[in-house]
């Protein structure tokens, strides 16, 4: 499991994120993010995670975070600031299955991979 810094992904453009989310999950490591990622980023991540499926090597990734604490407001959304969620665990789909959410805690079953 890998826990990565929000300072780290401060430091970092949205594609060099996913690029790197994207590398660790194929390897069979579950990341989680201290700082979370917007919903462009996550959608991106989605994106490039369907063109690297293969069968028998690469099933996709599971993926879940905490919302914000805050929502964006209207003008938030108008100025395209930057609305991050405030945790984000994701893994191979073969290996960490989401059990259950709440606002306070994401409950996480992980397999050993084959």
């Amino acid at each position: 499991m890998d826990l990565v810094s929000g300072e780290k992904l401060e430091n970092m453009t949205s594609m060099e994120k996913i690029r790197l989310i994207l590398d660790k999950v194929k390897t069979g490591r579950i990341v989680v993010l201290e700082s979370g990622l917007t919903p462009d980023e996550e959608v991106r991540l989605i994106e490039m995670t369907m063109t690297e499926i293969r069968v028998d090597e690469f099933s996709g990734i599971e993926i879940e975070s905490y919302p914000s604490k805050k929502e964006g407001s209207l003008f938030d959304k108008l100025f395209g600031r930057n609305i991050k969620g405030r945790l984000t665990v994701i893994g191979p789909a073969n290996q960490l299955r989401t059990i259950e959410k709440d606002k306070y805690q994401i409950s996480t079953k992980v397999s050993v991979g084959d």
